[in-house]
């Protein structure tokens, strides 16, 4: 490669590091993620949620009041998705059995 071409390539390399650079990270969901279990039990309210939640064993209802999607899943570990119905729109919510976690969008 001549010397001409290898400045070429390493401004190429330099022009997309910065512009990869300048992307900032994706915006976190914000509000609460509202878990309903029963009539005797004070509610599971997670603000602001981030990564992987475990729900209560008991978790009857899931209400997303947040501005993002939320995803079921069901297991504990956020890794098998509760399809068909794995995804809880911005106001809405769903109820929920034997289901492990949720995370944020």
């Amino acid at each position: 490669m001549t010397p001409r071409r290898t400045a070429a390539a390493l401004v190429s390399a330099a022009a997309l590091v910065s512009l990869l650079g300048t992307a900032g990270p994706a915006q976190a969901s914000t509000g609460q993620v509202v878990v309903f279990s029963n009539e005797l039990m004070a509610l599971d309210i997670y603000d602001n949620p981030t990564d992987c939640h475990r729900l209560p064993i008991t978790a009857h209802q899931v209400n997303n009041q947040t501005d993002g999607d939320i995803k079921l899943y069901a297991d504990p570990f956020c890794m098998i998705p509760l399809v068909p119905l794995d995804t809880v729109k911005p106001g809405h919510g769903t109820h929920v059995s034997a289901t492990g976690s949720f995370s944020a969008t």
